[in-house]
């Protein structure tokens, strides 16, 4: 799994996606979340995020803001931005691309956004060209592995320490998977990452 920014080849691969986005004469990073909204952590991603005064970007899983739609507009009252994250979570790789963008197009009668991240950041090159049309695609370059099992709370927060630099797009997860190594290293993240004289923006 990729944590530092991912080889040179997804980018030729994906021309045009936002893997990274420097601002001149500032140290910005950008905080980002896949896979919620769920009542179990979304509300208290956004009660830390509150705490600390950071807005952030939530890829959303469709068949999520569905279910719990209540979540979804108290993300978007927060003054968070909202992307689509498909319908059921689904990796273009794995789908015939009829079927991929049709998945996709059922996200978004949810999910009102022009930011699109694929699901494990995979799709076929096709899907990307179609989907670019509609949506600019983010992508990035750290991910924390907070959902895996293989990793521990403070490799998290490590993981988060090596990689960042000016320009980051960090993915964290709002997802039960997530959720422990996730509540930890959120917020000593965002307290490292201020005391480095980061500041944190809005896709």
């Amino acid at each position: 799994m990729l944590v530092e920014q991912p080889p040179f080849i997804y980018r030729l691969l994906f021309p045009g996606a936002l893997w990274r986005k420097p601002v001149e004469g500032e140290k910005a990073i950008y905080l980002t979340f896949d896979d919620g909204p769920i009542p179990e952590v979304t509300p208290w991603v956004l009660d830390t995020l509150a705490k600390y005064g950071i807005k952030a970007t939530f890829f959303c899983v469709g068949d999520n803001v569905r279910k719990h739609p209540d979540i979804y507009k108290m993300t978007l009252d927060r003054g968070h931005r909202a992307g689509n994250h498909t319908f059921n979570h689904v990796q273009g790789i794995r789908k015939f691309s009829k079927r991929y963008l049709e998945n996709t197009k059922l996200a978004s009668k949810y999910i009102d956004s022009d930011l699109f991240r694929p699901p494990h950041g995979h799709m076929r090159v096709p899907q990307f060209f179609i989907l670019r049309r509609h949506y600019r695609i983010v992508m990035w370059d750290v991910v924390t592995r907070d959902y895996s099992k293989l990793a521990t709370p403070e490799r998290v927060l490590e993981n988060v320490k090596k990689y960042v630099r000016d320009g980051s797009i960090i993915v964290f997860h709002d997802s039960l998977k997530a959720e422990k190594n996730m509540k930890y290293a959120l917020p000593l993240s965002i307290e490292w990452l201020k005391e480095q004289g980061y500041t944190f923006r809005l896709l």
